[in-house]
Formats: structure tokens, sequence, C-alpha cells
């Protein structure tokens, strides 16, 4: 039975489960409901919390928490399955009284994966995470778990990054692409939040929609650090929460098929770092992976200062590894439907999975969790001295630390008590780098709400 409380601007409801979520057993329901739990049950809150503001204007991970202090979700076992009991939720995720379905579908999607996350993944000893292999095996597990991967489908899904802080003329031109790729039956992966990671899905929703192509996929994945700033868009219709920014990435990466990038900030920096330094490694060299960065004309400047960073920090092969395409929407989409047809023909001389990409090596440094703690985004080693793929691991973890002091609720808490996050390298890179970080600022590209105080400070050494 669905009340409304506070003059409707919160609703009490008990909701059944959507999207095929699995039977629970009476220990995954106790966990979730234990707040001792290692802190599941608060987990579970904050990510629920998030769904269910689906659409709001604040990328503070505190805002939706201070609105609704008094939201609270309880799991309940059932001989028949599992209920959700929402208590003073959000109003905006309801219609007159009843949950939006897509609404309950990944709050649904949020129980799952925290639940395979926690029981599964860290506490079941299956996997070793402290290798390679046993964090790529977890990755897969989550992704299979979330119904994700899809045997005998051909390569269609292209990846999509770019910034939840962009102006309407980039907005707008994401969503043009996404029209273009989906006329041409790709599908889209996003970060699943706003802008850049809204526009490809509802451009992809029209156009397939034109070619009367069902079934088609808008798959968002996310973490739990990232979410409550950029909470699911809602075309997501697979949603999957990593545990963590790596595996996140690495998710990305292996289920995808090919990557376009729109003009975004420090969070799209750090994916294109993650994504070059893995093509970087020799054992890739060989690797089909089709990889644009795109925007309208008025973009055109940030893309140029981009790809000076990429040469200069990188070098010139990095720069082969990527195509810069101008306010072209139909080249985009026609580069990246040749790119799946190369995509398709290495996946079968190798014998790799079309829905997984298992022969792409990654190398421990961008798997491994990285805590950007102020020691630690001091102690980065961003030189010349070094492997290019490593320096770009090292370049890549600075960005993510700046998008924690940003937008991640322990990255602002570390920035507020301790002061911003010192940042020191080679005099040439760091000096590419606060020009970088400088045009993001005045471009407004590091928060939607409120205004931007830098959460850290450049230093040559």
């Amino acid at each position: 039975m669905n009340t409304p409380d506070n003059a409707a601007h919160t609703v009490s409801a008990r909701i059944s489960p959507r999207g095929g979520l699995d039977i629970l057993s009476r220990d995954e329901v106790a966990r979730l409901r234990d707040a001792s739990a290692g802190g599941l049950h608060e987990l579970l809150r904050r990510c629920a919390l998030a769904v269910l503001t689906s659409g709001s204007q604040s990328d503070d991970p505190r805002a939706a928490q201070e609105r609704y202090p008094d939201f609270e979700i309880e799991v309940l076992q059932q001989d028949r399955g599992i209920k959700l009991e929402l208590r003073h939720a959000p109003a905006v995720a309801f219609v007159d009284g009843e949950i939006i379905h897509g609404v309950a579908e990944q709050l649904f999607s949020v129980v799952r994966d925290i639940v395979y996350t926690a029981i599964e993944v860290k506490r079941s000893g299956r996997f070793d995470l402290d290798t390679s292999e046993g964090l790529t095996s977890a990755v897969f597990e989550i992704l299979r778990n979330a119904h994700a991967l899809r045997p005998n489908v051909e390569p269609s899904m292209v990846v999509c990054w770019g910034g939840h802080s962009i102006g309407l003329e980039e907005y707008d031109y994401t969503k043009m692409v996404g029209y273009e790729m989906g006329l041409r039956g790709l599908d889209i992966c996003t970060g699943c939040g706003p802008g850049a990671m809204k526009g490809p899905m509802k451009g992809a929703t029209i156009a397939h929609a034109k070619q009367r192509r069902g079934g088609g996929r808008y798959i968002g994945i996310t973490e739990p650090g990232i979410i409550a700033a950029e909470s699911p868009n809602p075309i997501v219709n697979e949603l999957v929460i990593m545990p963590d920014i790596e595996k996140r990435l690495e998710a990305f990466v292996r289920l995808g098929h090919g990557i376009v990038i729109f003009p975004g900030g420090v969070g799209t920096a750090e994916e294109i770092l993650y994504l070059l330094g893995i093509l970087l490694h020799p054992d890739n060299a060989g690797l089909k992976f089709p990889l644009v960065f795109t925007g309208p004309a008025g973009s055109k400047a940030y893309f140029e200062q981009i790809d000076a960073f990429l040469r200069l920090s990188l070098g010139e092969e990095a720069a082969s590894r990527y195509r810069i395409i101008v306010d072209d929407p139909a080249e985009v989409a026609r580069t990246m439907l040749r790119g799946m047809r190369h995509v398709r023909q290495h996946r079968l001389e190798h014998k790799d999975a079309f829905f997984f990409n298992w022969s792409l090596h990654i190398d421990p440094q961008f798997q491994k969790p990285f805590a950007p703690t102020h020691a630690n985004m001091a102690g980065l080693n961003l030189r010349r001295d070094q492997p290019v793929h490593t320096l770009a691991a090292d370049l890549r973890r600075a960005f993510s630390g700046i998008v924690a002091g940003n937008v991640k609720e322990e990255g602002m808490r570390e920035v507020e008590a301790h002061g911003p996050y010192e940042i020191s390298g080679d005099p040439e890179i760091m000096a590419a780098l606060d020009r970088l970080l400088e045009s993001f600022v005045a471009q407004r590209r590091m928060k939607i709400s409120g205004e931007y105080r830098p959460c850290y400070r450049v230093v040559a050494a």
C-alpha cells in the first residue's frame, strides 16, 4: 500500500521486484538490514536514494541526504520472495502514488549488485582480489549476475564517455551522435548519469524506434562513490553498480566494442588516460578498439587542448590510438560501425568472446583501487622516466583523486579536513596539466551546482 507523507513531498510504499531479481536468502536479507554488517545497509540506502532522485540538478553527493533525511529502505523476506519497503521516499519517483516502473527496476538492480558484491565477491573467498586474473573474474561475474553479458550477439555496444556538466550545444550534439548510431543498429553504454551520459541514450531511443528495432540496450555502469552525484538517468534500462571506479572502468572496456568520448571534465580525462594507458601496453599493440573524440564545432578548442596534453605527456603513439571528429555525428557513427566490423573479425581470429573482451591485457596498476588520500596523491610518479603506460596509470590516479575531491563524499571530506591535494611531477607535464584543469574550471566542467573551489594544487617539482 502506498501512502503520501509530508504534503506529497515524500511517499511511503512497499514494492515487489522488477527486472528479474534473483531470490535472496535469509542471510542475504539480514546483511542488508543490519547496519553493522560493514555498513551495507547505509550503502543500500545511499544508492537507493540516488535512484529515487533521478533527474536531480545537483552533483553534491550529500544534497539528497540532506533533503530527505528521513528516507529509509528495508528489504523484507517473504515466503514468495522479497519486497522493498520505502519510507519517506522522494515523491518524484512516483505517479499517483505508484512507483515508476523504470525506477523500480533500477532499485532492484541496486539490491542485486550490492548483495552480490558484498557476499559473493568480497566475502566468499572465490576471487583472489590481489591478482589481475582474480579482479577480472570478479568484474565478469558481477556483469554476468546482472545479465549484462549476452552470447551470440554481434558486436554493437558503444561506450560513451563525457561530462555530466556540459552546455546545451554539447548536450544536443551527444543526442545527434546517439541518434546516428541508433539508426545503424548500435547500442549505448554510459556512466548512467546526466549530460553526455544521457544524451546518446536519448538520441538512440528515437533512432531505434524509427528503425522499429526492439530490445535496444541502454546500459548504465556506475559505482557507489559516484552514483549519488550522478544519479541514473531514466533511459537506462540495464543498471549495473560495480564496487569501485577501477572495476567500473574495466567493465566498460571489457563489455564495450568501441568508445566515443564527448567533452567533459576531470572524470572524462581520467577515463581517457585509463583507456590509453591500457591500449599503449605492448601486449595490446594489435588489438582492435575504435576510439573517437567528438563534439560540436564550439568544442574544437577543447579537443585541441586534450590532444596537446596527451601528445606532450604520452607521446605520438597515444595520439595514433584515437581519431578526433568535430561536428559530424554521421561520420562518428560510420566510424564506429566500421570499427565494429574490425572488432568482430579480430575476435573471431583470436577466438575471443563478443560479449566480454578477455584478450585485452590490463595491468594490476589499472585494476587495484586507488584511495585518494593526500599522501597517495602526493606520492604519484608523474614523470617521463618510466614506461608510457605506467605514467598514464598515475596520471589517471591524479584525475581520479580530483574527481573524488569534487563529487565523492569521502574525497570532499578529506579536502575539507586537510586542504587541497598536492600534485607534483615533471615541470612540463605539470604546466600542461595546470592549463588543462584551469580550462575545465573556466568552462564550468567541474561541477553542475554551486561555486567551484579547486580541491587540488599543481606543483612543478
